[in-house]
């Protein structure tokens, strides 16, 4: 299993972020599934609805979205450590939102897979491993 940030699960839907290493990632969810904290669920549905307000993507793929996106999570965590979450967030200069999702791949052990670069600088600080497509 993977902790997936929306920055990745945001390419899936939205064509012009699509790239060979974000098919990767979502191979490997479909084979493995996915973790996320809590909030993922208000983080992506906000991103898709901006999306949808700027012509990125329509309402029918948006809808067709939210409708697949359960079968790829296995667990939607919602009992994040707060004193690690804000120590992270503090630590790193990440907000509480990108904080949430290091605290998640660290506590529960698991690879990060993220397009964020700020995450992407924390994780290895943090004692996170990022995934990478070589990791299938």
């Amino acid at each position: 299993m993977l902790v997936v940030d929306c920055s990745v699960a945001a390419a899936w839907a939205l064509s012009d972020e699509a790239a060979d290493w974000t098919r990767a990632a979502r191979a490997a969810v479909e084979r493995d599934g996915m973790v996320v904290p809590w909030l993922f669920w208000f983080e992506i549905r906000n991103i898709l609805v901006v999306s949808e307000r700027r012509g990125r993507i329509d309402i029918s793929d948006v809808e067709r979205f939210i409708d697949e996106l359960p079968k790829l999570i296995a667990i939607v965590d919602d009992k994040p450590d707060s004193a690690a979450v804000m120590r992270l967030a503090r630590s790193h200069q990440l907000t509480a939102y990108e904080a949430a999702y290091l605290e998640l791949a660290s506590r529960m052990k698991l690879m990060l897979s993220t397009l964020d670069g700020q995450l992407i600088a924390a994780a290895p600080k943090a004692g996170v491993n990022l995934w990478s497509p070589e990791d299938k």
